[in-house]
């Protein structure tokens, strides 16, 4: 009894989600080797948007870097008002099927389906997804096990998107405590934040960021500020220019904000949790230009992160076109342009360009989160 090893040891280790969910499909493979994939897909309830996120298919990956509204699918809308799992022994059902997702599912051949949609305290969370190539396998018995694997993988899945759900929680509840809304509102964040996910997804195929590098970029955007909490109000909240002191201070919130991460992360036992160093490379590095003439430490070019680099664009993007007490907001064209003009100097170019070539979800974007208007 002493040799008895457990099969999902790894699931107490820091091992990034993709690689836990390959071994519970592991374990599960080895009772079921009909249950080819398994993947996880988040929803984003400010946008409809159902995006993919982890899988467990290997070299088979029908969807990649993918989203669309919930509200166009009619089948998986029909799982979230019941709250009931589907069954689809045969996918030739959806043959005709007009949706991205369906035909690219059809194309790799799967022959049968389990869908289990995930609820965090009531609320629909995403789906978890269950693929065989075969026909006519899904018996109760597999089943069975399948909803003991499926709640597993949305606990865990849980567990790691609702932590950095309470930490950018945790950093807003402070920020509007600091009064940091005066200059910076929450519709600037989702804005940036989605801005910053377009530009990580159009590059994710040049640069191999997989769905779960493109979803914390997301979901760590917010956070690129949270510095300047320790910034005084006679100078976070001054109207007119800022003296160079006051700028030397100003500065200072990129290295505040990585000792407040690293606070916060201890506090909150994280100190485990996935992708920390983009997390902290956000916060410290958003500020670097491709010149050397950024901080805090006058970074260039490739000693960027790529991650604090696509922020960095983003950022600047939406503080252009964003109307500010000191200053009326620039039109896209003129942002563009700007953006352009500051590419290999300031700001990457492959950013830039990644957020140009999206021009039109980037206007979608900007008319879901309208600009808050000052009193």
């Amino acid at each position: 009894m002493n040799d008895y090893s457990d099969s999902l040891a790894e699931l107490n280790t820091d091992s990034p989600l993709a690689e836990k969910l390959k071994r519970i499909h592991n374990t599960l493979v080895a009772r079921f080797d009909s249950i080819d994939r398994i993947a996880v897909a988040l929803y984003d309830h400010k946008t409809d948007l159902l995006k993919t996120f982890i899988h467990s298919s290997g070299g088979d990956q029908p969807l990649s870097q993918y989203q669309w509204p919930l509200s166009e699918a009619g089948s998986l809308m029909e799982i979230v008002k019941t709250g009931k799992p589907r069954v689809v022994n045969d996918l030739a059902i959806f043959a005709n099927g007009e949706h991205e997702h369906t035909k690219k599912i059809g194309a790799q051949g799967y022959g049968s389906s389990y869908t289990l949609p995930m609820y965090m305290s009531g609320h629909f969370f995403g789906f978890v997804f269950f693929n065989s190539y075969q026909k006519n396998v899904l018996n109760e018995e597999i089943l069975h096990f399948l909803d003991l694997i499926g709640h597993l993988v949305a606990l865990m899945v849980m567990n790691e998107i609702s932590a950095v759900r309470t930490l950018v929680s945790t950093v807003q509840a402070a920020r509007d405590v600091a009064h940091l809304r005066d200059t910076e509102t929450g519709a600037h964040l989702d804005r940036m934040s989605h801005f910053s996910r377009v530009i990580a997804r159009e590059l994710a195929i040049t640069h191999r960021f997989d769905d779960e590098f493109v979803e914390h970029v997301f979901l760590f955007s917010p956070l690129h500020d949270i510095g300047k909490i320790g910034i005084p109000d006679s100078i976070m909240l001054k109207e007119g220019s800022l003296t160079d002191s006051e700028f030397e201070i100003m500065k200072t919130h990129t290295l505040k904000g990585r000792q407040i991460i690293d606070t916060m992360l201890k506090d909150f036992a994280l100190e485990g949790f996935q992708h920390l160093n983009m997390l902290r490379n956000i916060a410290e590095f958003h500020h670097e230009t491709l010149d050397g003439n950024g901080y805090p430490k006058g970074l260039k070019g490739d000693e960027i992160p790529i991650e604090a680099k696509i922020i960095a664009v983003a950022d600047v993007f939406d503080a252009l076109t964003s109307r500010r007490p000191y200053k009326e907001a620039w039109s896209n064209d003129d942002a563009f342009q700007r953006l352009l003009f500051l590419a290999d100097i300031k700001l990457d170019r492959k950013c830039v360009e990644a957020l140009l070539k999206n021009r039109s979800i980037v206007e979608e974007i900007q008319h879901q989160f309208k600009e808050e208007l000052f009193a």
